[in-house]
């Protein structure tokens, strides 16, 4: 393990010196960037899933900027070089600790339903459920987009840079261009098809019909003038400008390529724009090993499901246990967490969410007791009854099936900074490529967040929280996350990953603080989740590890090739902070420090301080 670590220090710290004034595009012939999952120093620290965003982000801190700056710089970045996970056609959320004031906020930057959208929106003509992905590819699934307004809002809020500051390097990057990786390409080629159905992406992503090749150059000068408008005029551009009604005209009519067939129209409006909000949140908060974990709050499931796991988890011992049966806990508080958030969290201005008894220590301990050392609960479970009244074990009512359908892409960044300000931020479009919808002359794709909405619910006779309905926020499971101790910061951590991204956060903060993992192998370390379901998904390296001893527990396995690609920062004794990327997942992400520390950082505990006493 030393060797491991050795060798990513060498290669991950990135020093400001090599940043600032470097040349943001190689030339075609140049190597792709490389992606460094580990780097520990001072100055301030970033983590997203690619270089170039990290660089950005780096280049602001060393500047002067703050994590706030550094986060919405890092995030336009990555509008440019991940524009099939985020961007601004789409939305997110933002938490953020303010190292002043001590205090943890939220930004609620979730797209929002049309004005025009009932219930019934996604039945066909025989009140059946539209087909998933035709549903996806229409005008009908792109809701209100937030991340224009959140990056205001987190500028306004607690930066210190103006929008057009903010923006400057993912102008920059739109306008001079970036190298093509092998991930890139992988997407572009897996979403062909989809881009093929409209003329605008074709033109944009798909240069002579094909995916561009790895290693030239993609620049995308519509999204630079995008970049300059709303640095220019503000986000008014979008929300009741020229801009807006282009969104608006090519959501209510895609501009399909010739022979792509007939796309769903879209219900968007300008007045929807007019209307919408990226407010101020209360973020969640729960108590674990004596760590305040805070997160986000509905319309996300994330804060709540995370914080109901953290709370069953809490009432074990897991850093005594051997390991199959700490992860045998891990899978069951995952699913009876998953069956409450199925039946109890949406938009809390639709629907009344017991937020604060699903975090509740009782509520914990009686899902708790559900829990059989010895042998796997049958999934799906059902929901427990978060009415304040907790006692022993209550009697099974009937399972909770998983609602809404999310999808399994997004991006997550994380930012520290020298004062210990952190953002913590997971935006999205929702689907690789979101809806595939380009804006013709905006260089920006159009999300499909409202298919996260559950199309019909599964029993008429429950209510069902996630259904549709007009100016609703679809449920989310984003999970961007802030740890701190007594106050001060500890950790920050998220991931896409769809509804997968609650179990990765839960997995890695349980692979940290009671696993006796450092951060980066907390990342690195195989995953699998389980979200009430009779089987669980899990990376083929889990299944090698644990599957024979959790399957005579009673559990069942399905393979997936990889879950999740979480990004982290946690500050270290000493004024150090380690920033921790995936090593592979998603083509590896990318971390780094404006000071990268010299000297030997691999004595035991030296990346991996104790945090949280056992309970």
């Amino acid at each position: 393990m030393a060797r491991r670590r050795s060798t990513l220090l060498a290669l991950g710290g990135v020093t400001a010196g090599l940043l600032v004034g470097a040349p943001l595009a190689p030339a075609a012939a140049d190597p792709v960037p490389d992606r460094q999952p580990l780097a520990v120093g001072t100055g301030g620290a970033v983590a997203t899933v690619d270089p170039d965003a990290t660089r950005v982000g780096l280049e602001v801190l060393a500047e002067g900027g703050n994590a706030a700056d550094a986060a919405v710089a890092a995030a336009a970045a990555l509008g440019v070089t991940e524009p099939y996970s985020a961007g601004i056609g789409g939305g997110g959320y933002f938490v953020y600790y303010d190292a002043a004031s001590r205090t943890v906020s939220t930004i609620d930057g979730r797209e929002t339903a049309p004005l025009a959208m009932g219930a019934d929106a996604f039945l066909d003509e025989r009140r059946d459920p539209l087909p998933f992905q035709e549903a996806v590819q229409s005008g009908l699934a792109v809701g209100t987009p937030g991340t224009p307004l959140t990056w205001v809002r987190a500028l306004e809020q607690f930066g210190t840079l103006s929008l057009g500051e903010a923006l400057d390097g993912g102008t920059r990057l739109a306008d001079e261009g970036f190298v093509v990786d092998q991930t890139f390409h992988d997407q572009t080629a897996d979403n062909q098809e989809k881009f093929a159905r409209f003329a605008a992406s074709a033109d944009l992503f798909l240069p002579g019909g094909a995916p561009p090749e790895v290693g030239s150059v993609f620049r995308n000068p519509d999204l630079a003038r995008t970049y300059d408008l709303l640095a220019a005029d503000g986000v008014e551009e979008l929300y009741a400008g020229d801009l807006g009604a282009d969104v608006v005209r090519t959501a209510q009519d895609p501009t399909e390529a010739p022979g792509a067939g007939p796309v769903r129209a879209g219900l968007l409006t300008e007045e929807d724009l007019a209307r919408y909000d990226a407010p101020l949140r209360e973020p969640t908060r729960v108590d674990y090993r004596g760590l305040e974990v805070y997160g986000m709050a509905p319309s996300s499931s994330g804060g709540s499901t995370v914080g109901e796991a953290l709370g069953i988890l809490d009432l074990s011992r897991l850093s005594s246990l051997p390991e199959v049966p700490a992860l045998h806990r891990y899978l069951e508080a995952s699913a009876l967490a998953f069956a409450d958030r199925n039946a109890y969290v949406g938009d809390p201005a639709y629907t009344q969410v017991p937020l604060a008894q699903l975090l509740s220590p009782g509520f914990a301990a009686e899902r708790a007791c559900a829990i059989d050392p010895d042998h796997a609960l049958a999934k799906p479970v059902p929901a427990g009854d978060p009415d304040g009244e907790y006692g022993p074990c209550p009697a099974e009512d009937a399972a909770t099936q998983d609602g809404g359908t999310e999808g399994p892409n997004t991006t997550h960044l994380t930012v520290g900074d020298a004062a210990g300000n952190i953002a913590s931020y997971t935006l999205t479009i929702e689907q690789t490529g979101g809806s595939g919808i380009t804006v013709p002359g905006r260089g920006f794709l159009l999300n499909n967040e409202l298919t996260d909405f559950t199309f019909a619910p599964s029993d008429v006779t429950v209510p069902e929280p996630n259904l549709p309905a007009p100016g609703k926020r679809p449920r989310s499971s984003m999970s961007p996350t802030i740890v701190l101790r007594d106050g001060e910061p500890v950790l920050a951590l998220g991931s896409p990953g769809g509804s997968t991204i609650i179990t990765t956060v839960l997995q890695t903060l349980v692979n940290r603080v009671d696993g006796h993992m450092d951060l980066a192998e907390a990342i690195a370390a195989p995953r699998a989740s389980q979200r009430n379901t009779a089987s669980v998904e899990a990376e083929p390296a889990f299944i090698d590890a644990h599957g024979e001893q959790l399957t005579a527990l009673g559990h069942t396995f399905t393979a997936t090739a990889e879950i999740g690609a979480a990004t982290g920062i946690e500050y270290l004794p000493g004024g150090l902070l380690l920033a921790a990327a995936e090593p592979e997942r998603r083509g590896g992400g990318s971390a780094g420090v404006v000071h990268e520390v010299a000297g030997d950082l691999n004595a035991p505990g030296a990346l991996a301080p104790e945090l949280g006493a056992d309970g």
